[in-house]
This record gives C-alpha cells, sequence and structure tokens, in this order.
C-alpha cells in the first residue's frame, strides 16, 4: 500500500456503507449466533436472528423460490446477479469437481460454492435509504432527516449517567437536539466508538490523554476484529473477448442499462461472481463452519486499468504496472479470487488523538500481527490453486499469471514463501470492521453495550450497528446490519411500548448555542 496504509472508508451518505460496498448479502454462519448468544448475548442465538433477517428480506433467488431460509416481502431486495461470465460456470463446476459442494449459503448449510447473492433490485444497488427510507420519506411526519451534518458528542448528565441529547454540528452552527425516550448511535464501527469517547465514554488513559471529562470508564475501541484479504490468486485462459473491460462501456451497453436491463455487465456487482465457503486443514472450528472464502472475480485490478479498485485499496502504481497492466494492454481474458480469512487471531484498536470531532479516530488494525492468519490465507490459496486444475476449468486453458509481486522475486514463484511474502503485501480489508462497541455482559470488562444494545452504566443510550458484532462473523457484514437494526426496532418498541404514540419516540426539541 501506499505509505503502508490501508484505506478504511466510510459511507457519508444517506443509507451509510451500504451505499457504497459491495453489495454481497451472506448473513453467516449459525455457530457465529449461537456463539454471541454464549458469551451471555440472550436473544441473539441462530434461532433467534434469523427471523429478523427473514422480515428484512425480498428475495428472488433462483431455485430456492420455496426456501424456509429466505422471505419474499421484506423490504431489502436481495437477487441473483444476471450476468455472469463463462469462467464462473466453469469454476463452480470445477468447484464440484474438486469436493465442494453447491449450497446455498444463506441456508441449511453454509460449506460449499455458490453464484454470489447480492443486495441489488433489477441490477441495480439496493441501500438501506432505498430499502427502508426511500419508500416513506415524505409520508412519515415523525422523520426527520438532515444531510451534510456532525454528530460531536452524545450529552450525558454526569450525575444521573441518563443520555438526553446529542449536539450537532450543522452550517458552521452547534444545536442541541434532546431527545425525549433515548438516544440511539448507528454510526458504524468507527463513528460509533468516536462519538462515545467525546463524550466521555471510553477507555480512560485515552480519555485523560486528551483531556475529556470521563462520564463512563469503558472499553470503547480497545478491541477491532477485521477481514482480511489477499487479492489473487489470478488466473489466465485461452478465450477471447470474454473479460470485461472498461473500453467495453459503448453508448448500447450503457442505454440498455439506464432502460432497465439487468443482464449487463453493468449490473455486475464490481466483478464478484461467487463465493466458497471452505476449511483448512488443522482447523479448529466445527466441521461446518468455514475458515476461509473465495470471491472469485471475473477480472482484476486490471479491469479498469487501475483507477477505482487501485486507487480504492491504495495500491502502489508499481505493483498495477508490473502485474495488471500486462493483462489489461493485451485485453487478456482471466479471471481473479479474493482470498479471505474468516477468523482472524490479530487484534487492532481504535482511539482519539485529540477532541476535534472533525478528525478521523486513530486506527491501528494490526493485521498479521499474529503470524496464524498469514498462514490460513495461505491455505486458502493452495485450496483455490488445487481447485482451478480441476478438468472444467483446464478446458478454458486455466494458468497462473505468474509475474511476482514487487517486493517478492526473492521468492520461487508459487512457494509457500512466495504466497506469505504476497499476502503480506498484496491483501486488503474488506471493510468488516466488528467489536469497537462489543456486545456482551457488564460483567466483563471487554464489553460496551449489553444484549439490548444499551451501554453500561449509562441510561438511555444505544448503539446499534456493526460495531457491537462481539466476534469476527462468518461473513460480511452487511447483512447483519440490517438484521442488527430489525432487531434494534423490535426491542426499542418493547420498551417504550407503555404509553407509545406515534410521535413520542422522535419527538425533540432543539435549541442554538
Amino acid at each position: 500500500m501506499n505509505k503502508n496504509e490501508c484505506a478504511l472508508p466510510r459511507g457519508k451518505v444517506l443509507g451509510g456503507t451500504s451505499s457504497i460496498n459491495y453489495m454481497i448479502y451472506n448473513r453467516g454462519n449459525r455457530h457465529d449466533f449461537d456463539r454471541w448468544a454464549e458469551f451471555g448475548n440472550e436473544g441473539w442465538s441462530y434461532q433467534e436472528v434469523l427471523p429478523y433477517f427473514l422480515k428484512s428480506e425480498n428475495a428472488s433467488l433462483r431455485g430456492l423460490e420455496k426456501s424456509p431460509y429466505h422471505n419474499h416481502y421484506g423490504p431489502l431486495h436481495v437477487e441473483d446477479v444476471q450476468y455472469r461470465s463463462d469462467a464462473v460456470h466453469a469454476y463452480l463446476k470445477a468447484a464440484q469437481q474438486a469436493g465442494h459442494n453447491i449450497t446455498d449459503y444463506n441456508g441449511e448449510s453454509q460449506m460449499g460454492a455458490s453464484y454470489v447473492q447480492a443486495t441489488t433490485k433489477n441490477g441495480r444497488r439496493h441501500s438501506a435509504f432505498s430499502a427502508y427510507i426511500q419508500p416513506i420519506r415524505y409520508e412519515r411526519k415523525n422523520l426527520h432527516i438532515v444531510t451534510n451534518a456532525k454528530v460531536t458528542k452524545v450529552l450525558v448528565d454526569a450525575e444521573s449517567k441518563q443520555a438526553y441529547g446529542v449536539r450537532l454540528l450543522y452550517r458552521q452552527t452547534l444545536y442541541t437536539i434532546k431527545a425525549r425516550k433515548e438516544v440511539i448511535l448507528s454510526a458504524g464501527a468507527f463513528n460509533s466508538p468516536q462519538v462515545l469517547m467525546l463524550s466521555g465514554i471510553g477507555p480512560r488513559d485515552n480519555l485523560e490523554a486528551i483531556k475529556v471529562p470521563i462520564v463512563k470508564e469503558l472499553p470503547v475501541g480497545m478491541i477491532m476484529y477485521d477481514h482480511m484479504c489477499h487479492f489473487g490468486p489470478t488466473f489466465t485462459t485461452n478465450t477471447t473477448g470474454r473479460t470485461f473491460y472498461i473500453p467495453d462501456v459503448n453508448a448500447d451497453l450503457l442505454a440498455d442499462f439506464l432502460l432497465g436491463d439487468a443482464s449487463t455487465p453493468l449490473s455486475s456487482i464490481g466483478g464478484v461472481e461467487s463465493l466458497t465457503f471452505a476449511k483448512i486443514p488443522n482447523s479448529r472450528e466445527p466441521h461446518d463452519m468455514p475458515d476461509v472464502e473465495f470471491i472469485t472475480v471475473g477480472g482484476s485490478l486490471a479491469s479498469d486499468h487501475g483507477t477505482g479498485l487501485m486507487e480504492g485499496a491504495n495500491i502502489r502504481q508499481e505493483i498495477y504496472t508490473k502485474v495488471y497492466d500486462p493483462l489489461y494492454t493485451a485485453k487478456q481474458d482471466h479471471f481473479s479470487f479474493l482470498v479471505m480469512q474468516f477468523h482472524p487471531k490479530s487484534k487492532g484498536r481504535l482511539w482519539l488523538h485529540n477532541r476535534n470531532p472533525l478528525e478521523w479516530p486513530r486506527i491501528d488494525p494490526k493485521y498479521f500481527k499474529n503470524p496464524e492468519d498469514v498462514e490460513e490465507i495461505l491455505e486458502g490459496i493452495k485450496e483455490v490453486i488445487r481447485i482451478t486444475k480441476m478438468p472444467a476449468l483446464q478446458k478454458l486453458g486455466t494458468r497462473l499469471h505468474d509475474i511476482p509481486v514487487p517486493g517478492c522475486e526473492q521468492h520461487t514463484f508459487g512457494s509457500d514463501d512466495y504466497w506469505r511474502c504476497s499476502i503480506r503485501v498484496m491483501s486488503y480489508t474488506l471493510h468488516h470492521q466488528v467489536a469497537t462497541c462489543r456486545m456482551g455482559p457488564e460483567t466483563d470488562n471487554t464489553t460496551v453495550v449489553n444484549a439490548k444494545l444499551q451501554v453500561h452504566g449509562i441510561q438511555r443510550l444505544r448503539v446499534a450497528d456493526t460495531s457491537i458484532i462481539p466476534f469476527p462473523p462468518t461473513s460480511h457484514t452487511n447483512a447483519a446490519s440490517f438484521m442488527i437494526g430489525e432487531k434494534a426496532a423490535d426491542m426499542i418498541r418493547e420498551q417504550w411500548s407503555e404509553n407509545l404514540d406515534e410521535n413520542s419516540i422522535y419527538r425533540y426539541h432543539t435549541y442554538r448555542k
């Protein structure tokens, strides 16, 4: 990476990060949620959260119309990606030949391979805003949306330890927004802990260092898990004109897409076509819980000529120029795998370096601090290479793109040491940060919120986003964020059901400071 820094973008837009993500819909493994419950989070077992996944979902998935694991009437559209390359069809056959079953990874068993399921509607992104807010934006009198605003802190009474509002910066003016019922933070895995610490809720040493008065000492930001993903390996084929490149976009293709054709390459979700969930040798997880995920991509960093993908991941130009530009120049047909580890042993953290709410928090993910994480991704790379040697992919003349990554030339290409080096050079987060406001019992000194998402020791303050997830999930976090939101909504309704009227939760008073 440039300056050895990973890019960690956030969705500062209506719909949050669901408006900028890769739209992959992957709920996770049933053991994930059972572990949450065993950790002391009553109500979060798989059987208890599955109804909330279903509640949000409006599935259009071929062959799964009658599956009890999918709903067809929720607000969030989940569908097959209609554009599929020849390579992904061949890959799924090869995966079967290698012993991986075809599965619905959001169904009975996560293990195996599948075409990707996406949060799209007729080939277009379907974000949280599109699914939940846009349909009722102008119909609900108790819904107020303010854009280009920044919450700078939660207001908490120092004596009663009760939240009573937030401070809001809008158009260079500070406002106080008072809550009659409670304050709910849904600012994500980076900004929810940032707001809490700016409010005096966090680790003592950090708050004292930046001179924020301590309201409640809690381990906010002290743990952060994330999924690292290796870019590659990449494979070429002996086909011609089957890989989509940006210059292939023309007026006719664009017109078809704009007129609603969901089968064009423009409906591809960043090139992602299939997911495979696999075990590694010597796994310590249950037999039906995968250790790694293989994300099949119809292309590589070459597909957009080293623009969006390379810049978004902050990858050095020399890597693109040496490894990927030859593919682009030759318009060589190819595909790639992103190999992602589900259960990292390394833990990062997040903290504040000053009291300025407009500055980013400091984040140290500590990727690969534990060398076991490198070894697990290495085992995943070996398995995808084995799959490509199966007859279905060999019919396409599939072969490993063998230009070494700059910085790893000292190792024999394809050796374990080469891949270990490549993993440390060419891996990138898939933005699945969790546990910065970890959910668990108050008796556990690593947790911030309880099973009702209420901040320990603070009344009328709740966190409802992926920061509360207590362990690295066997999933991407998009689907889980919707589930958490649906479950939080029910818990809030249940708590305030007495004397509840249409506007009571949302009524507020505004004061200019």
